[in-house]
């Protein structure tokens, strides 16, 4: 089954409301995915700066040794900002590589969640309004967000497992459907160097789109080819720095839903994800169609 939702602002005087539409839309895909929950928030990126989402099952013991840790082995300024079972760390963006390899040796039961100037990713098990309670996602603020019900038919549920899948800077993806060719695509990603964290047939989805990118496509060329090398049914939501986009595979089996208005795009797996949105009555909505490209950019 899974749900899925997203919300890509156009109109700037909504940002302060991004994390409270969101959490009303995943509320309503709660039991197309009791088992875990996840979302990717977008905000506003501060010049030289960048942000490493961390996760650990033992986060009461584990962020305040590394936030200790890295104060006293890292030159520059360093923050890092506890939610419930993860942590944010801030960092200067030209020392991000180091930090990020410091969290691995100091901390290695410290999961890496996602890296980027922009991007804020939080996932755990359990039934999807707890984790969006746990994390307070009714109180962020940002330009996007994307977030993921999950009920796990073909893997266990553990943290890792949930969505989203975040495998580039500022880059993630939810995906409601099934890949028949993964492991292959898994193995070619690996000999290319792309590392992948769980045998998620999601994570290989994501970590292809970023092996594209790194190729020099944006996110809308990179899903065009997708329909060339993904066998599967599938609907991803996908988001970058400053896009978002939309595709399913050819049959289009899986339900989705596009709404748009002059100040947002929003996409739900059903309709009733979209009915408390503002302006919702007067947007246009629409089915996208099978094997086309939906993408907008900031």
């Amino acid at each position: 089954m899974c749900g899925i939702v997203g919300l890509f602002l156009k109109n700037e005087a909504l940002e302060p409301q991004l994390g409270a539409l969101t959490s009303a839309m995943l509320a309503t895909m709660c039991e197309r995915g009791p088992d875990s929950a996840g979302f990717a928030v977008y905000g506003q990126s501060l010049d030289g700066e960048a942000k490493i989402t961390l996760q650990s099952s033992s986060p009461e013991i584990d962020f305040p040794a590394l936030a200790k840790a890295l104060e006293n082995e890292i030159t520059g300024t360093v923050k890092l900002t506890q939610r419930a079972t993860h942590a944010v760390l801030t960092c200067r963006r030209d020392e991000l590589d180091t930090i990020r390899a410091a969290v691995r040796r100091l901390a290695p039961s410290v999961r890496v969640m996602g890296v980027g100037e922009a991007i804020e990713i939080y996932k755990e098990v359990g039934y999807p309004t707890a984790v969006a309670e746990r994390f307070e996602l009714k109180g962020m603020k940002g330009t996007h967000a994307i977030g993921h019900t999950r009920m796990a038919t073909e893997s266990a549920v553990t943290t890792l497992g949930a969505h989203p899948f975040s495998t580039g800077p500022d880059q993630c993806l939810v995906h409601n459907g099934s890949l028949s060719n993964h492991n292959n695509l898994r193995r070619s990603l690996a000999h290319d160097g792309i590392q992948l964290e769980t045998q998620n047939d999601s994570e290989v989805a994501a970590a292809y789109l970023t092996w594209r990118m790194k190729q020099g496509l944006d996110l809308g060329q990179a899903l065009e080819k997708s329909l060339d090398d993904l066998d599967g049914f599938f609907t991803f939501v996908v988001g970058t720095k400053n896009g978002f986009g939309v595709l399913r595979d050819p049959i289009a089996c899986k339900p989705a839903v596009l709404a748009e208005t002059d100040d947002y795009v929003a996409f739900g797996s059903e309709y009733r994800a979209l009915v408390g949105l503002p302006g919702i009555d007067t947007a246009k909505v629409w089915e996208p169609e099978p094997a086309t490209v939906y993408f907008w950019e900031r």
